[in-house]
This record gives structure tokens, C-alpha cells and sequence, in this order.
């Protein structure tokens, strides 16, 4: 056996071994029971606090999903001090490089800091709630969180999408006010305006009086365009949030049987076919 190995203190080394494995398993136990903890903690918190202050559940989640990135970075950090802190290390070489990776970090952490500045002004003058339907930067969709680096939105298709916050140069939130429910329908030439427009005002009558989501209309505002083969009629009316889209659904529906009972068309294409001897034109 080469003497190098025998040289070797193999006891040293593997009780040293033990000792650091077993301070990285209570790290690790301390870590996890911290973690548990602090969240349940956090949840309660502002749990209590939006039942006595009267806050409103949206702003309330908001910060919730804040404090908990907050705590979650913290504890990491916590967790890498104190894993590093176990290995003995002569930080003398280390110390010569100092500036030079400084400085690399610096230039890599531009972008961290402008995420978590533009962040703290989006949160500090309430742009934006969890729950919101809003359009940030070219996405549509509902804010599930509001982080110190990034906003998380999930798009009506349901895909979630991660959105740095120094992206955020236009913010559009489409929850802070009532909604438009807007529908277009078309009639043919032949049909007699006054009369559908009748017939379509009835009908958002009586949808308004079955519709609770509704605050204001629907209403026929009357022709808003002339086309090749139709003219264009359309109904305006305001919706709480989020409900524009069924309260127009709704509508057409009711607009399209309508329409039919009063014998008021609907055009469509028209293909004609023209029948000379056995060769047929279009």
C-alpha cells in the first residue's frame, strides 16, 4: 500500500466527516420546521388582519404572497450562511479576487435590484391585486402573485406566465371599474331598422332584469356600420367585473332567437350556382 495513504488520518477524516453531516441534517430539520412555521405564521397574520382592519381579500393575498417570497429568500439565505459556515475554509486566496467578483455580481445584480425596485412601487401604489384581470407587458390574464423579482399572471388559456417586473413598463388593470359588455349584430338591407332595433331593445330589457352582473343597460345605441351585405347594430351595456364576457354570451343568444320569431334575417354568405347545360358556375 503506498505510503500516502497510510499517511492519511482516516479517523480524522471520518469523524469529521460525521460531524458535518450530522450539523447539515440539523440545518437542514431546523430549516424545514422554520419554514412550516414561518408560513403558517405569515397566513394567520394576515388572515387576522383582514378580518379586523377590514382589508379587502384581494389586497390581502397580495401582501401575503409578498411576505411569504420575503420569507422564503431570508430563510434561504439563512440556510446558505450557515451551510458555508460549517466548512473551514482559509479565505485568504478568496480575499485577493474579492473585487473582481464584486464586481461581476454588480453587473449581474442590475437587474435584480430594477426587478425589486420596480416591484415595491407597483405594490406601494397598489397597481395591481391577486385576482385582478389586467394586461402587463403584452400578457393577458389574472395576477396570482406579486413578487420582489417577478409578477406571475395566468392567461385565459391557462397558461401562467412569469413576468420580470423590469418588463413592466405599461400596466393596464382592468378590475378597478365596470366593465363593457359589447355586442355587434347584423341585419340585412331588407329588414326594417326601427323595427329590430325594437325588437333588440326588448330583449335587453328583459335581460337586464334577469341579469345581476348587469349595472347599466344594455342598451341599442343604434347603426354603427354599413357593410357589403349587412348593417351592423350595436348594444352597449356596463357589467361588474369579470362578467362581461357571459352577460354578452347571453345576449347574442337571446338576440339571435329574437330576431328569428320577428322573421328579421341575420345575412350569411351566399354561394349561387348557375346551371348551364351540364356545366355549373358559382
Amino acid at each position: 500500500m503506498p505510503e500516502w495513504i497510510t499517511a492519511i488520518d482516516w479517523e480524522a477524516i471520518m469523524t469529521k466527516a460525521l460531524t458535518v453531516g450530522m450539523q447539515l441534517i440539523g440545518i437542514l430539520i431546523v430549516f424545514f420546521i422554520a419554514r412550516a412555521v414561518g408560513r403558517r405564521l405569515i397566513t394567520s397574520g394576515f388572515a387576522k388582519m383582514s378580518a379586523q382592519r377590514n382589508i379587502s381579500e384581494a389586497r390581502t393575498q397580495t401582501l401575503e404572497k409578498l411576505a411569504l417570497n420575503v420569507f422564503s429568500y431570508i430563510l434561504i439565505f439563512i440556510l446558505i450562511t450557515l451551510i458555508v459556515g460549517i466548512f473551514e475554509y482559509d479565505v485568504t486566496a478568496l480575499i485577493a479576487g474579492a473585487g473582481i467578483i464584486g464586481l461581476a455580481i454588480g453587473f449581474g445584480a442590475q437587474g435584480l435590484v430594477s426587478d425589486i425596485v420596480t416591484g415595491f412601487f407597483i405594490l406601494l401604489e397598489r397597481q395591481i391585486d391577486v385576482g385582478e384581470y389586467v394586461t402587463i407587458a403584452g400578457m393577458d390574464g389574472v395576477v396570482e402573485e406579486v413578487g420582489l423579482r417577478t409578477t406571475k399572471v395566468r392567461g385565459f388559456d391557462g397558461t401562467v406566465h412569469f413576468i420580470p417586473n423590469r418588463e413592466i413598463g405599461s400596466l393596464s388593470n382592468h378590475s378597478r371599474s365596470n366593465m363593457q359588455a359589447i355586442v355587434d349584430i347584423s341585419i340585412s338591407y331588407d329588414d326594417n331598422i326601427d323595427e329590430a332595433v325594437r325588437v333588440m331593445q326588448a330583449v335587453c330589457d328583459r335581460i337586464a332584469a334577469e341579469e345581476e352582473a348587469i349595472v347599466e343597460g344594455p342598451d341599442v345605441l343604434g347603426v354603427q356600420s354599413l357593410g357589403d351585405s349587412d348593417v351592423v347594430i350595436r348594444i352597449l351595456g356596463k357589467t361588474v367585473n369579470m362578467e362581461q364576457w357571459a352577460v354578452e354570451r347571453k345576449l347574442r343568444k337571446a338576440l339571435r332567437e329574437a330576431l328569428d320569431e320577428n322573421g328579421i334575417e341575420i345575412p350569411f354568405p351566399h354561394q349561387v350556382n348557375l346551371y348551364k347545360g351540364d356545366q355549373v358556375t358559382g
